[in-house]
C-alpha cells in the first residue's frame, strides 16, 4: 500500500509549478488540479496545439520564463513524478475531500495537504454602461489574444488602472488591433508617488515605462469615465473627461475594463482560512505566515495570497511547499533566500497599488441608475435602499438584494458593493464584512452533480 502523504496543488500557474517542483524534488509526487488544457496559469497562458505565433509574441520579455516553466511541468508530467488533471474545476471543500469537476464528471479527492496557488481575477469597478454585451475585462481581453489569437473588437477602448491596462494594450497593438484610446483613472502625479517603492524592481519599472511610451497619444491619465454608450449591437462609445476636466468621446464596438487585480480567494474560503481587509489593495486577503500557513493543512501561494505577480508567485509556490514538506517532517530547502526575495517584491507590490490605486471615490458617486451587479441586474439605487431596509452588512444586502448571488458568486461586484454600502451607511468598508463563500465555486451542469461520484484515485 502507498502510505506516502497526498499532496494535492489547485492550480498550475508558476506557483503551482515551482510548489511541484519543491515537493518531486523531496520525493513527493503531487496532484495537480487546473482548469486549463495545458500548465502556465494566466500570465503564461498557452494556446491550443498548432497555433502559429511564437511565445515571444504571447508573451514579451517573459518568453523565457514562460517556455522554462512550461517545459518543467511537461517534463515532471511525462516522467511520472506529477499526477495532472486538466480541463478540471474545484467547486468544493469538504474536510479534506475536494469536488472536481472534469471531463469525466464529477469526482472526489482527498488529500493530506493542500496547497492553494488559485492565483487571481480581475479587479472590476462598474460604470454606467458597463452591462452591455461587448465590455469585457482586460483578463478576458488577453485570454481570447492569448488562447485564440482574436481581438474582441476592430475599436477598441480599453479603461480602468494598473500594469494590466498597459501590458494589454501593448499586446492588442502588437496584435495589429485597433485601439482609439487607453483612459487610466489614476493620474501621472498620483503614479509617481508609488515609483519610489516600484524602483525596488528597476528593471520592471523601465520595461512599463517603455511599454506606456509605445502608447503615445492613445494613453490619457487621470481621466474620469462618465459612461459606455451603446446601440443594439454593443458598446458604441466611451464618454470620458481628462485630467483637466475637458469633455471626450471615444468610438469603439468593444471595451475592456480593470483595475489592476483581485485574489481568488473562495476555496480558500472554504479550506477554513480567515481573512482579514487589507487597505493597501482595497479588498479581503487571506491570513497566513510568512510561508504561507493559512489553515490545519492548508497552504496558499501565488496571487491567491498576495498580489505579487508572476516573479512573487514562483517564490510562494516555493515556499508554501516548503513549509508543506517541514510540517511533514520531510527535508525541506532553505527558505531564506526567497523570504528576502519575498520581501523586495513585496515592496515593489505596495508601490504597484500606490501609483494605481482603486477607484473609491468613483464608485461612491455612482448614479443610483447605475448596474453594480451584471449577473442580477441590481443597481446602485437598489442596493441604497436595500442597505437602508435591511441593513449594512454584506450577507443580509445580498441575501435582501441579490447582490452577488448570480453566476460569479460576488466575483466581480463584491468589492464594489462593498464600498456603496459603506458610503451610504457612513461606515469603513472593513466593517461591511466579507461575502461568505459557498459551494459549487463555479457554475456546474446539474447532470455532472447528480451522477455517482468517480473513485477517488488510488493513494
Amino acid at each position: 500500500m502507498n502510505t506516502a502523504p497526498r499532496v494535492v496543488i489547485v492550480g498550475a500557474g508558476p506557483a503551482g509549478i515551482r510548489a511541484a517542483e519543491t515537493l518531486v524534488a523531496q520525493g513527493i509526487r503531487p496532484l495537480v488540479i487546473d482548469e486549463a488544457a495545458r500548465a502556465g496559469g494566466q500570465i503564461y497562458r498557452r494556446p491550443p496545439a498548432g497555433f502559429t505565433r511564437p511565445p515571444e509574441m504571447l508573451y514579451g520579455t517573459e518568453a523565457g520564463k514562460a517556455r522554462a516553466l512550461h517545459g518543467l511541468f511537461d517534463g515532471m508530467v511525462a516522467a511520472g513524478k506529477v499526477e495532472h488533471h486538466p480541463l478540471s474545476s474545484v467547486v468544493a471543500v469538504v474536510g479534506q475531500e475536494l469536488v472536481t469537476i472534469g471531463p469525466d464528471g464529477r469526482r472526489t479527492i482527498a488529500f493530506d495537504r493542500l496547497i492553494l496557488a488559485t492565483g487571481a481575477t480581475d479587479r472590476l469597478a462598474p460604470v454606467p454602461g458597463w452591462q452591455v454585451p461587448g465590455v469585457y475585462s482586460l483578463g478576458a481581453t488577453q485570454i481570447a489574444l492569448k488562447a485564440q489569437g482574436v481581438a474582441l473588437g476592430r475599436q477598441i477602448v480599453l479603461a480602468g488602472s494598473g500594469p494590466l491596462l498597459t501590458l494589454v494594450a501593448v499586446q492588442l497593438l502588437k496584435a495589429g488591433a485597433d485601439l482609439a484610446a487607453v483612459l487610466d483613472t489614476s493620474s501621472l502625479g498620483q503614479q509617481l508617488r508609488g515609483l519610489p517603492l516600484m524602483l525596488s524592481r528597476p528593471v520592471f519599472a523601465l520595461r512599463g515605462a517603455l511599454m506606456r511610451a509605445r502608447l503615445r497619444h492613445i494613453y490619457h491619465a487621470g481621466v474620469t469615465i462618465e459612461r459606455i454608450e451603446a446601440d443594439n449591437l454593443g458598446p458604441s462609445a466611451v464618454r470620458w473627461k481628462t485630467a483637466g476636466g475637458a469633455s471626450r468621446v471615444s468610438a469603439c464596438d468593444m471595451v475592456g475594463v480593470g483595475w489592476h487585480l483581485r485574489a481568488d480567494t473562495q476555496l480558500a474560503g472554504l479550506a477554513g482560512c480567515s481573512f482579514a481587509y487589507n487597505e493597501i489593495w482595497a479588498q479581503w486577503l487571506p491570513r497566513s505566515d510568512r510561508m504561507g500557513r493559512a489553515a490545519e493543512r492548508v497552504y496558499l501561494a501565488g496571487d491567491g495570497l498576495r498580489i505579487l505577480g508572476a516573479d512573487g508567485a514562483e517564490v510562494a509556490g516555493r515556499l508554501a511547499a516548503s513549509a508543506c514538506l517541514a510540517d511533514l517532517g520531510l527535508p525541506a530547502p532553505d527558505p531564506a533566500a526567497d523570504l528576502r526575495r519575498l520581501a523586495r517584491l513585496e515592496r515593489f507590490a505596495r508601490g504597484v497599488a500606490r501609483a494605481f490605486p482603486w477607484p473609491a471615490e468613483a464608485l461612491r458617486r455612482l448614479p443610483d441608475s447605475a448596474v453594480v451587479c451584471r449577473c442580477e441586474g441590481v443597481t446602485a439605487g437598489a442596493l441604497r435602499e436595500t442597505v437602508d431596509h435591511g441593513g449594512a452588512e454584506a450577507n443580509r444586502v445580498k441575501s435582501l438584494g441579490r447582490v452577488g448571488m448570480g453566476r460569479c458568486q460576488g466575483r466581480f461586484c463584491q468589492l464594489a458593493g462593498a464600498e456603496l454600502i459603506a458610503a451610504h451607511a457612513g461606515m469603513p468598508v472593513a466593517a461591511v464584512g466579507r461575502l461568505r463563500d459557498q459551494a459549487p465555486v463555479r457554475p456546474v451542469p446539474i447532470g455532472a452533480w447528480i451522477k455517482d461520484t468517480q473513485p477517488d484515485s488510488a493513494r
